[in-house]
């Protein structure tokens, strides 16, 4: 059992030799930080309540047209307005984030298979393998994402797999990176070392060894591609290349709403929007919590 001799209210030498403004600092910015990830995460929550709630509760048609009603303002029985053709705009936008998610989570998760498995080959292969398959992706990575999506599209008839297929294509470059560098780091761990020594197959570290410890990285990586590609399938869409029109995409609602923005109406361009815009916020504010949970070196900065 030990004891503190320390008088209470002292200090010891390594807590004095920090400045008091540092250590106020430090404090403000975990607070700020801790502030961040719980909006963050009450903001996906609601997200996921309500795409998921929502559509089997809400006993409503999103598609029900009433010519009487066209683009009327916020109010309470209509919280976002009503479209052109009258159509409940808040249901419509829920409608939409729930289509855009499903494109969103399907791309990324495509997206970081494909990623994982061309970072990890590069990694662990090495040598002219390795330089060979990343001078196919720096060949990729040199076109425009969104260039080389309207391609990929633009091949098949509007759908939801042509734009989770076109995302996915263009959205695995990073995590070929992250993967690699991952696995070239834990190439020179001891234990890799023991297990090659050991005898183990080249296919057996990469398998046992290598790709459980790249799991956290490309899983961070996924999370961060959800809202990405949110992005990428609704610019599509209001390109008019995405997702069918009939479709309530939140690209297709921001793309119906030109019109009625250049006549005076906000409403009908400002709330999908915002239900592209807030989502991702808060996917990014998770995944930057996360990042730093597994980055010891970023936490320990954080908190000074």
């Amino acid at each position: 059992m030990t004891c503190d001799s320390r008088t209470p209210g002292t200090t010891t030498v390594a807590e004095a030799s920090v400045p008091t403004g540092w250590r106020s600092h430090g404090t403000n910015r975990r607070s700020t930080r801790t502030l961040r990830v719980r909006t963050s995460a009450a903001l996906v929550t609601v997200t996921v309540l309500a795409v998921l709630l929502v559509p089997p509760l809400v006993q409503l048609d999103q598609q029900a047209v009433d010519l009487s009603a066209k683009l009327l303002p916020p109010s309470w029985a209509h919280p976002f307005g009503t479209d052109d053709v009258g159509r409940d705009l808040l249901l419509r936008c829920v409608y939409g984030l729930r289509v855009s998610l499903l494109v969103g989570v399907a791309a990324a998760l495509t997206a970081t298979v494909v990623g994982t498995a061309v970072g990890a080959a590069a990694g662990a292969l090495g040598g002219w393998a390795d330089r060979a398959i990343m001078r196919i992706v720096d060949t990729v990575a040199s076109v425009p994402h969104l260039l080389l999506g309207i391609f990929i599209v633009a091949m098949f008839r509007p759908g939801v797999w042509p734009v989770v297929v076109s995302v996915a294509l263009t959205h695995w470059l990073s995590t070929a990176r992250i993967v690699r560098a991952e696995v070239l780091s834990l190439r020179s761990r001891p234990y890799i070392d023991a297990a090659v020594s050991g005898g183990a197959s080249r296919w057996r570290v990469t398998v046992r060894h290598l790709l459980p410890g790249v799991l956290p990285q490309a899983a961070l990586a996924a999370v961060l591609m959800v809202p990405h590609a949110m992005w990428h399938e609704s610019a599509l869409s209001f390109l008019g290349l995405g997702l069918p029109t009939h479709m309530a995409s939140l690209g297709n609602l921001v793309q119906d709403a030109r019109g009625s923005l250049l006549a005076g109406q906000w409403w009908p361009t400002l709330f999908p929007g915002l239900f592209i815009i807030v989502p991702t916020l808060a996917v990014a504010g998770l995944a930057g919590a996360w990042r730093e949970r597994i980055n010891p070196r970023r936490r320990s900065e954080l908190m000074l």
